[in-house]
């Protein structure tokens, strides 16, 4: 649960800014029903807390020529001492690595990887990724379709 209570405004913000981050204060305001003052102090809030990490533009992969989506399963040697660190640490370097998840399950890290096609792909693997300090095996799995992507989080769970 966040450390910041959620009111119904504030969830309208949320809602309103996942849909358009580009909108100005005075539009956000319109469109939640608040001045725009209390709005432009509610959102520095939301900011402030962490609630808004951040504002972003939605690319198009296949119009950026990155058309190949890989997700890699990898299973490391350790788990203890300075290796999840120094793996960690190497992972933020890769830029075709969009999101590095710890998980369970067969894999310990999950990858999701972007690449313009599947020669980009063989050479990441290759030539970075098998490379990695304490990688003992990869598994890759190839997108074929993206069916749902980049939508906005689901606030309806937050309290009223």
């Amino acid at each position: 649960m966040p450390n910041l209570k959620l009111d119904a405004i504030d969830r309208k913000i949320l809602a309103a800014l996942q849909r358009n981050a580009r909108l100005t204060n005075v539009e956000l305001a319109d469109e939640i029903g608040l001045s725009p003052s209390p709005c432009l102090r509610r959102v520095k809030i939301l900011e402030e807390a962490g609630v808004i990490a951040g504002y972003h533009a939605n690319l198009s992969r296949g119009e950026l020529g990155l058309g190949l989506t890989v997700f890699v399963g990898i299973k490391v040697e350790r788990h203890h001492g300075t290796a999840p660190d120094v793996f960690r640490d190497a992972i933020q370097k890769v830029p075709q690595v969009i999101a590095c998840h710890l998980v369970s399950g067969e894999a310990d890290f999950l990858l999701q990887v972007v690449v313009p096609d599947l020669a980009a792909y063989e050479q990441l693997l290759i030539g970075t990724l098998l490379n990695l300090p304490g990688v003992s095996d990869i598994r890759s799995n190839f997108a074929i379709r993206t069916l749902k992507e980049t939508v906005p989080l689901p606030l309806g769970h937050l309290p009223q």
